[in-house]
This record gives structure tokens, sequence and C-alpha cells, in this order.
């Protein structure tokens, strides 16, 4: 279904980027759609990436008798100890500042962990990180190297199946000038600080290309998904989490012709 978006438009005339063949040479030109022109709103884009993670997140907490199953009770005055509840034997129980007692102010399974955002403001900010792809300068104030000079990098459709091994998919990249940006993320990605070590998430990666391709199952997705930081989607997938990670617009995108087709017919923008 297509959504339509009601907008001025920041850029007046038609952008237009390089189309790259399966050589790696530039074979034409392609004009972006109307959804690459709009304003970039970066408060909307935060807003809608701090919804879509939070979301991912399970709510947790205590059991309320976690601490509290015991033996222990009150014993009364005239002991000269504290008016704790103790077991037989002396020991402290159930109390915050007891061994084996319950905690302060445990986690509340009812407690809001997630920000709500609503649907015009979610596609909004889709709209708004998906101009940010076209502006150079964002990309670079981003942190991504390349040596293009028009984004994003628009690939001709026979590339998703020409190329179907990550050897073919890196020769392909330095050709056009963007295998520096793996490079970056391989070379930035380290052991995290704290205790996400022991939790499954013992590596920070740095994000660097975004390919979106017309399906998961093409060549050229399975060939690039596991680069140092790349990310592959398709035009119905799309989501902040993609296109702006950390809630920061600007990331460097490979498109192809068949993709940035279906963009533009689900992303249609009306300007005032």
């Amino acid at each position: 279904m297509a959504l339509e978006i009601i907008t001025p438009l920041a850029v007046k005339e038609k952008l237009k980027v390089n189309v790259y063949g399966v050589d790696g040479n530039v074979i034409g030109e392609v004009e972006l759609p109307e959804v690459f022109n709009v304003p970039i709103r970066v408060d909307l884009v935060r807003r809608a990436f701090h919804s879509a993670f939070t979301g991912m997140l399970q709510p947790k907490g205590r059991d309320p008798l976690a601490g509290k199953r015991t033996t222990a009770k009150y014993w009364g005055v005239g002991y000269g100890i504290a008016r704790v509840p103790r077991l037989p034997n002396g020991t402290a129980r159930f109390v915050v500042s007891t061994r084996k007692g319950h905690a302060a102010f445990p986690p509340t399974p009812w407690e809001r962990i997630r920000e709500e955002v609503n649907r015009k403001e979610r596609v909004m900010a889709i709209v708004s990180a998906l101009a940010a792809t076209s502006r150079v300068d964002m990309v670079r104030r981003r942190g991504h190297v390349f040596s293009v000079e028009r984004l994003p990098v628009v690939v001709s459709d026979d590339v998703e199946s020409a190329i179907s091994k990550a050897s073919q998919a890196r020769e392909y990249l330095e050709k056009i000038g963007l295998w520096s940006d793996v490079e970056r993320s391989r070379e930035g990605t380290g052991i995290r600080a704290g205790r996400g070590k022991m939790r499954g998430r013992a590596y920070v990666e740095p994000r660097s290309i975004l390919f979106v391709l017309s399906s998961y199952e093409s060549p050229l997705a399975r060939a690039v998904r596991n680069l140092p930081g790349v990310d592959v989607s398709t035009p119905g997938n799309l989501s902040v989490l993609h296109l702006a990670p950390g809630g920061v617009p600007g990331r460097l995108m490979v498109i192809s012709r068949r993709a940035l087709e279906e963009v533009a017919s689900k992303y249609r923008v009306r300007p005032l």
C-alpha cells in the first residue's frame, strides 16, 4: 500500500545519481524520487528510532515474594539487637539490608519502557532518514568513508544476480569506491565495555553499508550479509533502525534500480 506524504520539498530540482553496472563502471543516470527531496527532521528520526529500539525490549520484573520466602520472624524487644525478622539461630532475614533479603526498588513488569510514536510521525521519520542518505555532507558527518560524489549508490538489477560470493562483492565495492567503509567497520570492531560481554553481545561493530535489494534471497544479498557492519533490507522492511542507526540519519546506502522503484511507489510525496 502506497503512503502519501504531504510536505514542502527542501530540494526543488530533481536529484540525479549515477547507475553502476556489473563491471563497476557508470552506465547511466537516474532521477531520484521525490522522497529524497523532503526536509530532514532529525528530531522525528531520533524519536522514531527510540520507539523502534525500545519496542524490542522485553518487560522484566521481580517475583513479588522474592527474598520473602523465609521462616524468620520478629523476636520482640529486650535482646539488645536490631528489631528485624530472624531465624532461630539469630540470622537476620527478610529486610532489605540483610543477606538473602529482598531488593529495595526492583524493576517492575508494568514499568513504561517503550516510547510511543504516532503513525504519521513514524512514516515521516522514515522518509526523512531516506532523504538523508542522499546528502553527502550528512553521510560523511556520520563517519562513513567513500569516494563517490553522489549518493545513494544505485546499481543495475543485473548486479543482484551477477555477484554471488563475498570475494566478488569485495572486488565490486572496491571498484565503485565503497570498500573503505567496510574496512572502517572491521577496524572499529572491539570488545564491549561493561557486563554486556557476559550476555551474548561481547563485540561492538560500527555500521557500514546498507544494501536495499529486491529480495533477501538474491545472490548479492547472500554475498554481502556477513561483511563487517553491513545490513541488508528490502523496500518493504525499511525502518529507522536500518536508515539511522543510533538515531543519527545519513547512512551510506546501496540500492538497486528495482528496489528504488519500489521505494518510489511506496512513499509518494505530494508537495505543498
